[in-house]
C-alpha cells in the first residue's frame, strides 16, 4: 500500500484563471490520460476516473468538507460561515436523513412534472422579447431569469423577487470557490446576509398565510412537533432557493453554447422535441457545472493500492468521469442520439448527497431546449462566451446569440 503523498502525480493549478473553456478541458483530459489521480495544487487530489470518483462521493468515510474549505481560506465565523454550518451539504448522518426526507417528497419526478406547465409559461414570457432574431445577451435574456423565477414559484416567493434570487444565488455559490473567497469576501458575505434576513421574513409572511407552496410545507413540519426548528426552516430555504437557480442557469448556458458549436444537433432536436430528456443527459455528461466536488476522509481510506489518511481532501472531478473512456463509447464527442448505457453521469454527484434538485433541474432543462430548439433555427454565437472560473458552480457570465426568427 502507498501512501497518496508518496506518489508521483501530475498536477496543475486548478484556480489559475486561464482554465476555461477548452483549455479547462484539455489541462483534465491530459491530467486523466497520466493516472486516476492528480495533485490539485496546493491543498489535495483530483480524483479523475469514474469508478473511482463514484466511490468517494458515496463512501461513508469521506465527508463534504464545506467549512474545512472556508477555514483554508481563514472564514471562520460570519455570515458565510453560519450558512455552511445549517446547511444540508454540511450535515450528515441522521440529521442529514431527516430534514432531506422532509423535503424530498417536492422533488420527486412526479413533484418535478407537475411544474412543466409554468416551465413553458415562463420560457414563452422570455421568448418574447428576443423572438425576432435579432443578436441579445441570452444571460440577461433567459438563462438567469427562467430558473429564478421556477424556483420562486415553488418555494411561494414573490415572482417580482426573482430577479434578487438570483443575484443572492449567484454570489453566495462563490462561497464554494477559493478566487472569489480571496477578492470578492466582502460581497458574498452580505448577499449571504440579505438573503437569510430575506428568507426570515419569507417565512414570517408564511407562517401568517400559507399556501401551496414548499415554505407552507416546511413551516407545517415545524409546528407538527420536533421534526424541524425555525432554524432548520431558514436553513432549508435558503439552501433550496439558492441551490435551485445558479445551478440550472449554468446549465442551460453551456446548453445554448454547445448547440450552437452543433448545429446538426440542434436542427434534430427542433425536429424531434421528443429528444429532449435524451438531449439533456448527453448535455450533463459533456459539461458539468458542477465539475468538482470536494470531500475530505474522515478517516484512512484504501483505494486501488493507495492510502488516503485521515483529513485528505480530494476532489470527484465530473469534468473528467463524466468523459472516462473506461465508462463511455466516443466520450469526447457530443451527441444527443447516442447510447451511453445504464451508466449516468456525476454531474448531480452520488450517494446521500445527490442533489436534491436532480428532478426538478432535468426537467427545466428538458422544457428549455424542447421550447427553444423549434423557435431558434440557425442558433449560432454572435462573440465568444465569457465564462467564469470552473470551480464551484461553472457559471456562463456572457452569452451572446443570434438565430433566424421563422
Amino acid at each position: 500500500m502507498t501512501a497518496v503523498a508518496d506518489l508521483e502525480l501530475p498536477a496543475f493549478d486548478y484556480s489559475d484563471p486561464e482554465l476555461t473553456g477548452e483549455p479547462w478541458h484539455e489541462a483534465v483530459r491530459a491530467a486523466r490520460e497520466r493516472g486516476w489521480l492528480a495533485r490539485a495544487e496546493p491543498i489535495g487530489f483530483f480524483v479523475l476516473e469514474r469508478e473511482a470518483a463514484a466511490f468517494f462521493l458515496r463512501t461513508p468515510k469521506a465527508t463534504f468538507p464545506g467549512t474545512t474549505i472556508l477555514e483554508l481560506q481563514g472564514v471562520t465565523d460570519g455570515p458565510l460561515w453560519e450558512r455552511l454550518k445549517g446547511n444540508l451539504l454540511d450535515l450528515d448522518g441522521e440529521d442529514h436523513r431527516r430534514l432531506r426526507k422532509l423535503v424530498q417528497p417536492a422533488f420527486t419526478p412526479p413533484a418535478a412534472d407537475r411544474h412543466r406547465p409554468a416551465m413553458r409559461r415562463h420560457l414563452a414570457r422570455l421568448f418574447e422579447p428576443i423572438a425576432g432574431g435579432e443578436p441579445f445577451e441570452a444571460t440577461a435574456a433567459l438563462t438567469k431569469p427562467y430558473p429564478a423565477l421556477m424556483i420562486a414559484e415553488l418555494m411561494g416567493a414573490p415572482p417580482e423577487d426573482a430577479a434578487r434570487l438570483g443575484v443572492w444565488a449567484n454570489l453566495i455559490q462563490g462561497q464554494f470557490d477559493p478566487i472569489k473567497i480571496a477578492n470578492e469576501r466582502e460581497a458574498l458575505e452580505r448577499a449571504a446576509a440579505e438573503f437569510v434576513e430575506y428568507t426570515r421574513a419569507l417565512i414570517a409572511a408564511r407562517h401568517g398565510d400559507p399556501g401551496d407552496d414548499l415554505i407552507s410545507v416546511l413551516i407545517a413540519a415545524e409546528e407538527e412537533g420536533d421534526k424541524l426548528s425555525e432554524e432548520e426552516v431558514v436553513h432549508l430555504t435558503s439552501s433550496i432557493l439558492v441551490g435551485g437557480v445558479d445551478t440550472t442557469q449554468a446549465q442551460l448556458a453551456h446548453a445554448l453554447i454547445l448547440f450552437a458549436r452543433h448545429p446538426e444537433q440542434w436542427a434534430l432536436l427542433a425536429e424531434r422535441p421528443e429528444l429532449a430528456p435524451q438531449a439533456v443527459e448527453e448535455l450533463l455528461r459533456y459539461e458539468p457545472i458542477t465539475p468538482i466536488t470536494a470531500r475530505i476522509t474522515r478517516e484512512e481510506i484504501e483505494y486501488d493500492g493507495v492510502a488516503f489518511p485521515e483529513g485528505t481532501l480530494l476532489f470527484a472531478a465530473a469534468v473528467a468521469a463524466n468523459r472516462d473512456p473506461a465508462a463511455y463509447e466516443r466520450p469526447e464527442e457530443f451527441d444527443i442520439t447516442a447510447d451511453r448505457g445504464r451508466t449516468k453521469p456525476l454531474t448531480f454527484g452520488a450517494g446521500p448527497h445527490f442533489c436534491l434538485g436532480a428532478n426538478l433541474a432535468r426537467a427545466e432543462l428538458q422544457e428549455a431546449l424542447a421550447f427553444l430548439a423549434p423557435r431558434m433555427p440557425g442558433l449560432a454565437l454572435d462573440a465568444d462566451p465569457v465564462y467564469d472560473t470552473p470551480l464551484g458552480i461553472y457559471a456562463v457570465e456572457e452569452l451572446r446569440l443570434s438565430f433566424e426568427p421563422r
